[in-house]
């Protein structure tokens, strides 16, 4: 409810309402909707920060459709490391079926790429990416995110699944750093 959170030794301000982040989960969910209706998609939701997005996508699109989650870090504090860890695996089997790998954060683009490898080689028919948050101006790697939630541009944000040092996660809005003049 409040308009600056502190998480730890920093302070971030309000970016995106609790409203504006469900209304364009809609939108992306009635597309997906339409996209798969005749399709068996697997959801497969990036840990940790993705789940409340994954979670209000799924309902949102009304799919009755498998999900799992994979852990794959590259993010100390606010900065990539540059290196991608598969911490978990997706567990279900994916041959032959249209996967959408649903993700909080696409920044550099580092660890979607190369999860997609990862995936590729285990004869799935489809990737697709649905993203709440995408900074098109860090890509660095070739990603097509075809559910974009938001563009934003290059700030550290927190709330609604996204930490700070995995604090920060539990608030409804998103919050970017805020920094004093």
């Amino acid at each position: 409810m409040t308009d600056k959170v502190k998480i730890q030794d920093l302070v971030f301000k309000k970016y995106l309402t609790q409203s504006q982040i469900q209304k364009q989960i809609e939108v992306l969910a009635d597309r997906i909707a339409v996209d798969y209706k005749d399709k068996d998609p697997v959801f497969i939701v990036v840990l940790n920060g993705a789940y409340m997005f994954a979670s209000d996508l799924l309902k949102a699109t009304a799919l009755d459709a498998p999900m799992t989650f994979v852990k794959i870090s590259s993010y100390v504090g606010t900065e990539s490391t540059g290196n991608v860890k598969v911490i978990m695996d997706c567990t279900l089997d994916i041959k032959d079926k249209d996967v959408i790998l649903v993700e909080d954060i696409v920044d550099t683009g580092r660890t979607l790429h190369h999860y997609q490898e990862v995936l590729s080689h285990r004869s799935c028919r489809s990737i697709a990416i649905a993203s709440l948050l995408v900074k098109p101006n860090k890509l660095e790697f070739p990603l097509k995110i075809e559910y974009r939630g938001f563009d934003i541009e290059d700030d550290f944000v927190v709330g609604y699944g996204l930490d700070y040092n995995e604090y920060g996660r539990m608030y409804a809005d998103i919050y970017q750093l805020f920094e004093e003049e």
